[in-house]
């Protein structure tokens, strides 16, 4: 009964933390909600486009109401171009960003003009979107399944340890290698897939997800190394702590991304320190 519960909790604290990360991300579509006419409406504006084709943006809307999607390249001063909204159904309107090579982002906001009244979405903070290239199922799917179960065994492991439960020992080589299958094999494949590189983390770059990975595969590291011939529980709680905490922050954050000035990719931190 107690493994049972033990499991339950771990797979619980898994769950939660990959929702928070999920819904917190940068590239995660962010909810809006407009009233026309007195209706309220809701859509989804989506962070994250692929380098190979056009990029959607989708409002429900009725075909009475006319919108506009105003565009600009991410840190470049330039004047905002607009794009109309064309209606698809009586309440769907749709229109495309340009596509744009891996890592480029653009701003954005949106007009909507419906008889004498105005009103603009995220005109004062608009919307950033990134582009990646497209990643093969192949990779992505194990990457993610990987990195779940990383933060499932790495939560069990710690949970085992604080119950003083003798299969932890056994679980920190798993949690080890899994993170290791997913952060650090996988990971960097996906990353070259996207941006063009396998590793922009320490020492070659600031990404966040790149040094999130490796900080949690150092602390299990040391757990496993503590506990070879000891035992050592609280430096297995540590690792796990550690890794929830680091995969609790946001995805992406930081991440790869296109100077337009000289055309080459550096992460997202490097770049602000350079501008400034």
């Amino acid at each position: 009964m107690k493994k049972y519960l033990i499991f339950s909790l771990a797979l619980t604290i898994t769950l939660a933390a990959a929702v928070y990360q999920r819904l917190t991300g940068p590239t995660h579509p962010k909810r809006v909600s407009y009233l026309i006419d007195s209706v309220e409406y809701k859509s989804k504006l989506i962070r994250s486009g692929e380098s190979d084709k056009d990029t959607k943006i989708t409002l429900h809307l009725p075909i009475n109401a006319i919108a506009t999607l105003h565009y600009k390249r991410f840190k470049v001063n330039e004047d905002f171009s607009p794009i109309p909204f064309l209606a698809v159904d009586e309440n769907r309107q749709e229109a495309y960003l340009p596509k744009m090579p891996a890592a480029a982002k653009l701003q954005y906001y949106i007009e909507i003009v419906e008889g004498a009244n105005t009103q603009f979405l995220f005109k004062e903070n608009p919307i950033t979107i990134r582009y990646k290239d497209p990643v093969p199922a192949w990779v992505l799917i194990p990457h993610i399944l990987f990195m779940f179960l990383a933060m499932l065994f790495s939560n069990l492991t710690g949970l085992q340890a604080t119950f003083n439960i003798p299969s932890y020992k056994r679980n920190i080589t798993v949690s080890l290698a899994l993170l290791f299958l997913g952060g650090l094999i996988l990971g960097p494949i996906v990353q070259k897939y996207a941006f063009g590189a396998y590793w922009t983390g320490f020492p070659f770059g600031y990404d966040l997800t790149d040094n999130k990975t490796l900080i949690a595969f150092a602390a299990w590291l040391i757990a496993f190394i503590t506990n070879r011939k000891n035992n050592r529980p609280a430096m297995v709680l540590l690792a796990a702590v550690v890794t929830i905490i680091i995969f609790s922050i946001p995805h992406s954050l930081f991440g790869s991304e296109l100077d337009y000035e000289s055309g080459k990719v550096i992460t997202g931190f490097v770049h602000s320190l350079c501008l400034f």
